[in-house]
């Protein structure tokens, strides 16, 4: 594989980018403090922008590894929301993508634009052979966004994960990069 880190790449309407520190007061105003955008993430909700700062600031410390893919998703010179790596494997050039926007931002197309760059990006630049997500069961729509990239549902895991719900079964989708050619 090809590990560049977080570079810049750009959409018709979005800039993913690197987040900094300066990035702390929109994370935390615009989804990391809402109980409704965090209910099915497996962090927890900020309960201040400073919370928001330290984990921007362990971000900003980790863009020094070129395996490192944290992208805040920008639309309008603002950061609305992140997608990201969070796990990876060497040996079967695979890994899987969590995202997480705004709800001022769902469905817009926003999250499925952003996701389908990182799969373009983590395919043709990166070199991975596989790229999966997961979704709580409760949490549709984020399969949703997935299909629309072309991800396939490859099954259900029963209570495979915690979230801030508690133990949940997980959805999990799945793009070869033979599906991603059309090979």
């Amino acid at each position: 594989m090809n590990h560049v880190g977080t570079v810049e790449l750009k959409t018709q309407r979005l800039t993913l980018r690197r987040f900094t520190v300066h990035d702390a007061e929109a994370m935390y105003r615009n989804w990391a403090s809402d109980p409704e955008v965090t209910q099915f993430m497996t962090w927890p909700t900020h309960p201040s922008a400073d919370i928001s700062r330290m984990v921007l600031g362990s971000w900003v410390q980790d863009y020094s590894r070129n395996d490192f893919y944290q992208w805040a998703i920008e639309y309008r010179g603002e950061p609305i929301g992140s997608i990201s790596v969070v796990h990876s494997e060497a040996n079967t050039e695979s890994c899987e993508i969590g995202y997480c926007i705004g709800k001022n931002w769902w469905h817009q197309g926003i999250t499925s634009e952003a996701l389908s760059k990182v799969i373009e990006f983590l395919f043709e630049v990166v070199g991975m052979n596989r790229i999966q997500a997961r979704h709580d069961v409760n949490n549709p729509n984020s399969g949703g966004v997935m299909r629309k990239c072309g991800m396939v549902f490859e099954g259900t895991t029963r209570q495979s994960d915690r979230n801030n719900q508690g133990l949940c079964d997980s959805c999990i989708y799945g793009i070869l990069r033979s599906d991603y050619y059309g090979k």
